[in-house]
């Protein structure tokens, strides 16, 4: 059981920080779970594909409870998700393919890598400038395949892509945030498939497993992060978050730091 609490702290943390700022929490689970399956002596060659998997299946539920409440404040626009959802599908089918034929270390310097992206536009408020609108359905799902490939390969509910892409087609913030939250979705639902699919005859992944999924972690950390995400959700309907914002952002520079450190 002192797993459990472990996986339902971190599933806490994950929900609230993926309701708030529209990101599906990859970014703190993965590197997080590492570190429990290591302590777990999880064999070394899937640990990394173990974790990226099972935060892939957390977004299933966390993107459902944020889109949920972003939904009720009108701040989501269906439209656009639904133009971009196949070039999603199609995009974390094609990561989840790429991440099975790459090293556990080189799938973690390039997470380690995109997470201090990730952190330096969330840090100095990088934004792009809105010059431009929504494209046609082309458009949409070439951006909806890089949106999908890069989110499941490093296992994120894509919000780190999705923002700044609205925020530069005349997208309000506000609106940004709650697409990106149910665009997570189908973001999930490929990315999932394709890491049960891939890790599908390997034996000596840990039990109870769908393939590159760990049940037990995904029951627990699900368990707390639905009922944190739509806490998160409402917060940044209410508060003024920059701050946290900020923090949340030096937060991923120390754990991908660690992360590097341990593959490099």
């Amino acid at each position: 059981m002192e797993w459990a609490f472990a996986y339902l702290a971190l599933g806490a943390l994950v929900g609230l920080f993926s309701g708030m700022f529209g990101i599906g929490g990859g970014t703190i689970l993965v590197p997080v779970l590492l570190m429990l399956f290591k302590m777990q002596l999880f064999p070394a060659p899937y640990i990394m594909h173990l974790a990226l998997g099972t935060s892939m299946a957390t977004i299933l539920f966390t993107s459902l409870a944020s889109m949920r409440k972003h939904n009720q404040h009108g701040a989501v626009n269906w439209a656009v998700v639904r133009t971009i959802t196949p070039g999603i599908l199609f995009g974390t089918a094609l990561g989840a393919l790429c991440a099975a034929s790459v090293s556990p270390r080189g799938l973690g310097i390039f997470f380690a890598l995109f997470v201090y992206c990730a952190a330096i536009q969330i840090l100095f408020e990088l934004r792009p400038q809105a010059t431009r609108q929504l494209p046609g359905m082309a458009g949409m799902t070439l951006t909806g395949t890089f949106t999908g490939w890069i989110s499941s390969l490093v296992s994120i509910g894509g919000g780190t892509v999705v923002v700044p892409f609205l925020i530069w087609c005349n997208v309000p913030l506000r609106n940004a945030i709650g697409t990106s939250a149910a665009i997570g979705f189908p973001v999930a639902v490929g990315g999932t498939i394709g890491y049960i699919v891939t890790g599908l005859g390997f034996h000596m992944l840990p039990s109870p497993n769908l393939g590159f999924v760990y049940l037990p972690a995904l029951l627990w950390v699900t368990l707390a992060s639905v009922i944190t995400a739509p806490l998160g959700a409402k917060a940044a309907h209410r508060m003024k978050i920059g701050l946290l914002r900020k923090l949340f952002a030096v937060l991923m520079l120390i754990l991908a730091t660690h992360l590097l450190i341990k593959f490099i």
